[in-house]
């Protein structure tokens, strides 16, 4: 489980496909502190460290990953944001995050609003997520609240802190992401298709 607040951001050294997987490896401040075996979100998804060599680990991501994800546009020296797996006893400082990213989608609108900056993105309704007023989302791994809803876009006021210290610097009006909606608006829609 993962809170949406970032510890840092990582630069992709390398990305080598083998069969339908992924190799990404990746060079991070917190590289010297990760086991192998160990969960780290990358732009919010959970993916498994499996090797460590000196400043720079990699992570293997598998097709469904990479169908539902922004990682096959990941090019090299990209810059994405990182957390660790929260542990118990932590403060949940952002919301619960899974690491499970439920779809893509698109920055349709960056507005600089005097200090901070608004973010408007669409994504595809027809898969059933939804976000409401003042709810929680999560866009690249970041928690966030959302500041407009509707049926398939919402919006996001974003402050300097997270704007310097997330990938959101690097945002364009056409950019994917990707977006884990939260998890207890995931169970009332289930149970309300349900009836």
């Amino acid at each position: 489980m993962f809170t949406g607040i970032i510890e840092t951001l990582g630069l992709i050294k390398e990305i080598r496909k083998e069969d339908e997987n992924l190799h990404i490896t990746v060079s991070s401040s917190i590289t010297n502190e990760l086991k192998i075996d160990q969960s780290v979100a990358h732009n919010g998804v959970c993916l498994t460290v499996v090797g460590i060599e000196n400043d720079n680990y990699t992570v293997t991501a598998i097709k469904e990953t990479i169908d539902k994800t922004n990682v096959g546009d990941w090019k090299t020296d990209d810059i994405i944001n990182l957390e660790r797996a929260m542990k118990l006893g932590d403060r949940l400082d952002g919301h619960i995050v899974q690491g499970h990213v439920d779809q893509i989608g698109i920055c349709k609108s960056i507005e600089n609003t005097d200090g901070s900056w608004r973010f408007t993105f669409n994504y595809d309704a027809a898969l059933n997520n939804i976000t409401i007023e003042k709810g929680s989302i999560t866009v690249n791994g970041v928690s966030l609240t959302v500041v407009d809803s509707k049926v398939d876009e919402f919006s996001v006021a974003i402050i300097p802190y997270t704007f310097e210290h997330t990938n959101f610097k690097n945002f364009k009006i056409g950019t994917k992401i990707n977006l884990e909606f939260d998890v207890i608006g995931k169970y009332v829609t289930k149970l309300h298709s349900l009836k």
